[in-house]
């Protein structure tokens, strides 16, 4: 820690959420402090346990729930890399909270403790969020877990001890318990009542406009203050980096940036649709994605962080953006100049200009991903090497566009990541392959041209040698599967 830390600001707005059957107030808390640290030092809820800090391993898993249409919408998310400020509204769920007052326990405790899904314990009461969230979503609605929706729901939490099979069983198990279906009315009720009384944060350091209006004012008044979306980065920059934000625009309750957007030839997702949401509109399109969306991260992170805030993010390793770049997608960077909303169309591709650097204006907010629909013909492979199967960081990432006619390539677009200072497009590599036949022989030639078309650099997930090699092999890859090969995959030859 620096000797002489930086003074927290404080917000003139209240903190208020639900939780435990009561409306929880807190006041003059700090825009840049996280929901860990208000759940444990704070509120003195310590069932939360803090593991990495850093949205890896999941033990510090909690439920949020906001109110849509009547009902509640439940996710599991990383409180350490969440700010507190972002629950503002929303119903709040611990470990804690769940056994009944007579200390009966609920159906998801009932399940890890019937399957011996438990050993350490420090892990438990994040796995047990995650199984809350994933009940919540089905066998309290009367829908059964099968292993896949399980896996899926745990791929955000991490245990050394049991192997997780038990703790897989247990999700599994769920639906034998007697059903505790949450009485949610009056949760619905608490957090309308919230929504109804909500104060102006507009002159506050945690400003969380509610109308795209809103937050183009709010950025053009504060553009020294840090845009947040889901925060999976940023959340690093506080407890990594002991970096201090001062001031906070939270894009995610902007109604219209919370939504996907069909047109006849393409879609808009806003910046504050959460990646799970933006990868299954993109793979109704395109089934492929819909695996990769998978691997992007673990359950917490899909449902926090957001498609915009990974593109506007511009890290190099970022598993968007190649995928992105590949489809020709375009952003639609917005800003409030002379009293009126104004907006521009750029290339991902040419959206950046180094590293972490891009074309963004310091009034602009990045407010769409504009993505075209598939052209009949459209072939699209889509590839992630990293050391962890699941939840984990790529290594190189690696999106091809093909548009294959007669044997020769017309059309191709490829998109990386992890060898360069930036998400890169390989313009080389498109023009040796277009209008070729695609053949050994033009696979070849596209190998050795993207070898050598990127300078990758080495660090701790591989050197510089090993993604030349990938990039080529991921490229052999592409041609095998768009050519007809069907054992190429591991889940196509299970």
């Amino acid at each position: 820690m620096p000797m002489n830390p930086t003074p927290h600001p404080v917000t003139e707005a209240p903190l208020r959420f639900w939780h435990r059957d009561a409306v929880v107030e807190r006041c003059h808390v700090p825009p840049d402090r996280t929901l860990l640290d208000l759940l444990r030092e704070d509120l003195r809820l310590t069932a939360t346990k803090e593991g990495c800090a850093a949205g890896d391993c999941g033990a510090c898993t909690v439920v949020v729930a906001e109110a849509v249409n009547g009902c509640l919408h439940y996710r599991a998310v990383n409180s350490c890399i969440k700010p507190a400020h972002a629950i503002d509204g929303l119903a709040l769920w611990t470990a804690a909270d769940l056994a009944q007052a007579d200390g009966t326990l609920h159906p998801v405790q009932q399940a890890m403790l019937a399957c011996h899904g438990s050993q350490c314990g420090f892990c438990t009461p994040g796995f047990v969020m995650s199984l809350f969230a994933l009940y919540q979503r089905t066998v309290a609605l009367g829908q059964g877990v099968d292993k896949h929706s399980a896996m899926e729901a745990l791929s955000g939490n991490l245990c050394r001890c049991t192997g997780y099979r038990p703790i897989v069983q247990a999700a599994c198990s769920m639906g034998e318990q007697p059903n505790r279906r949450l009485n949610e009315t009056p949760i619905v009720v608490a957090l309308q009542a919230l929504a109804d009384t909500a104060p102006a944060t507009h002159r506050s350091a945690y400003q969380r406009p509610t109308d795209l209006h809103g937050l183009l004012q709010a950025r053009a008044h504060h553009p020294q203050a840090q845009l947040l979306a889901g925060a999976t980065d940023a959340g690093l920059w506080l407890t990594q980096g002991l970096r201090r934000l001062p001031q906070i625009i939270d894009l995610t309750r902007v109604a219209e940036l919370r939504r996907v957007e069909h047109y006849p030839q393409h879609i808009a997702i806003g910046a504050a649709v959460n990646l799970q949401d933006a990868f299954e509109a993109l793979a109704a399109d395109r089934p492929v994605i819909a695996p990769f969306g998978e691997r992007f991260a673990g359950w917490p992170v899909r449902q926090s962080g957001t498609l915009g805030g990974n593109v506007a993010n511009g890290s190099p390793i970022g598993d968007s953006m190649p995928l992105l770049i590949a489809l020709g997608a375009q952003l639609v960077l917005m800003a409030w100049r002379k009293g009126r909303a104004v907006h521009r169309h750029v290339p991902l591709e040419q959206f950046y200009t180094g590293y972490r650097q891009s074309l963004l204006a310091p009034d602009e907010v990045l407010a769409w991903v504009v993505v075209p629909k598939p052209l009949p013909g459209e072939w699209l492979g889509v590839y992630k090497v990293s050391k962890r199967h699941e939840d984990d960081i790529s290594a190189v990432c690696l999106a091809v566009q093909l548009h294959v006619e007669n044997g020769h390539i017309n059309a191709v677009r490829i998109g990386a990541g992890g060898v360069a200072a930036t998400p890169v497009r390989a313009l080389k590599t498109e023009a040796a392959l277009l209008g070729q036949v695609w053949n050994e022989t033009s696979l070849q030639q596209a190998q050795t041209v993207i070898q050598q078309e990127f300078s990758p650099l080495s660090d701790l997930r591989a050197s510089a040698s090993y993604r030349r090699q990938i990039l080529a092999q991921l490229l052999r890859r592409a041609w095998l599967e768009s050519t007809g090969h069907l054992t190429v995959r591991l889940e196509a030859v299970a």
